[in-house]
């Protein structure tokens, strides 16, 4: 090799390597939104009313990390106690006041409702975003403090949207005390996930991007997304947990065909919805009524809300055609 075929490789490298880094900074420290902002785009999408939460009483928790650092907490109490209670686990960028859209679905029927934020995200602690990978242990912090107020023998769900969706999946394979899961768009795997966002937003192939960006993804946090670090799809094979999938069939930045997968991985008792004309994380906002009908003919068939009226319901149990790798 000639000195300048080795200085043209050499800088080469570097760019890559640089590449690499920003794009794991990308991830582990991906922007984060303020209270007041979530509050504003909410208000806007017209699917949360300041002064209604406001109004409500509440109890402000901190919950112990397994990792030295507090999460904040919203807790709502139910007006009767019912011996039942929901998780809200919000998604990517946001705080629990995005997740505060899908209260009264639970409010309204009975349940106690906690809130609260991600590691790096809102007031909690936290210097990195693993999309589940240290997450899922701080979920089971929140039933463990949820257990703690509310009785040991409370029946606990989780709602997630997006990353809190798979956070939710990923935690249900490590913790068989909640009585249900409901994930709203989530990804089956984040490499597969990350290859799909590579390719739609920089036309860019994921070698060998995705493995230097997941080698210094796990050298400044202990986390990376190859390997199966985070694949929900895997874990919820193994999930005997009653789930319900939901997601926007128009979606365009976690194909619906990743809820498909999950779908098709999971064993048991499980039901899906795909909403139609919905974008990522606007199901709710596409048609709030379906998707209440949605969830309390779920939380019915459980035997933790009366039973609900619905017009149709038979995409609830839909069976969905052969996956789609992405």
């Amino acid at each position: 090799m000639t000195v300048y075929s080795f200085a043209i490789t050499l800088l080469a490298l570097l760019a890559a390597a640089g590449a690499g880094y920003k794009m794991s900074e990308l991830v582990i420290h991906i922007r984060t939104f303020g209270d007041e902002d979530i509050y504003r785009f909410e208000t806007d999408a017209g699917t949360l009313v300041r002064e209604d939460v406001e109004r409500l009483s509440r109890e402000e928790a901190q919950i112990e990390s397994p990792f030295g650092y507090q999460l904040r907490g919203w807790f709502f109490p139910a007006q009767r106690d019912e011996g039942k209670a929901v998780v809200l686990v919000h998604g990517v960028t946001s705080s629990l006041i995005g997740s505060l859209k899908y209260m009264y679905l639970f409010r309204r029927r009975g349940f106690h409702v906690l809130a609260y934020d991600h590691r790096r995200h809102g007031l909690s602690g936290g210097s990195s975003t693993t999309f589940g990978f240290y997450e899922k242990y701080d979920l089971k912090a929140c039933i463990d403090w949820l257990l703690s107020r509310c009785g040991q023998n409370c029946r606990i769900g989780v709602l997630g949207e997006s990353m809190g969706a798979a956070t939710a999946l990923q935690h249900a394979a490590i913790d068989r005390r909640a009585a249900f899961y409901i994930a709203d768009c989530s990804y089956s795997d984040l490499t597969a996930e990350l290859k799909y966002r590579l390719k739609e937003d920089f036309r860019m192939p994921p070698f060998p991007m995705l493995q230097l960006a997941s080698l210094f993804a796990w050298l400044r946090s202990g986390f990376r997304f190859r390997f199966s670090h985070v694949s929900p799809v895997r874990d919820v094979a193994d999930v005997e947990t009653p789930v319900l999938f939901i997601h926007g069939d128009e979606d365009r930045y976690i194909p619906k065909e990743m809820t498909l997968q999950l779908y098709g991985a999971k064993k048991g008792f499980k039901r899906l919805h795909l909403m139609r004309g919905a974008d990522h994380a606007q199901s709710l906002r596409t048609n709030r009524e379906e998707y209440d009908c949605v969830v309390g003919t779920f939380l019915a068939e459980l035997g933790l809300a009366e039973p609900a009226d619905s017009p149709d319901i038979s995409s609830l149990q839909l069976t969905p055609p052969s996956p789609v790798n992405t």
